[in-house]
């Protein structure tokens, strides 16, 4: 409801890897863990003070036989998280450091104002460091 958050996992050797950031309005959570209704391997963090909707899987899958319209919003919210990660994912294999740093400055700078960088670089899939060069390296080019 108010807030940001990052989603994320700690790898063998401790290193956190953010999967998912997310401000106000919409959803963060481990989703397949979710949809599968098994334990969950994603940790979520509040980056900010925040308010949050919290709902169990009972309760919304409840009130989703009850509302088809609600239904329809979840079916769609799925839809939508499930494209975003495939263009993610697209994104990392498609694209260099440079690229993806500008198109998440382009499609969500609001996000990029208000999250540390060190969760911009992880969920970028590298050190703070490297932000910082792409960052300088890109203001010089200016």
């Amino acid at each position: 409801m108010k807030g940001s958050f990052r989603s994320y996992f700690i790898d063998n050797e401790g290193k956190e890897h953010t999967v998912q950031i997310a401000i106000e309005d919409w959803f963060v959570s481990d989703f397949y863990s979710y949809i599968t209704q098994t334990p969950a391997t994603l940790f979520v963090e509040a980056l900010e003070d925040s308010t949050i909707f919290q709902m169990t899987y009972d309760d919304i899958e409840g009130l989703c036989k009850e509302i088809h319209g609600l239904s329809e919003y979840f079916r769609i919210t799925t839809e939508r998280a499930f494209a975003f990660s495939r263009k993610r994912a697209l994104s990392n294999l498609s694209m260099t450091a440079e690229e993806r740093y500008l198109e998440i400055l382009e499609r969500y700078p609001n996000i990029v104002k208000r999250v540390p960088q060190k969760v911009i670089a992880s969920y970028l899939g590298f050190t703070p460091e490297f932000l910082s060069k792409i960052r300088k390296n890109l203001t010089s080019k200016t």
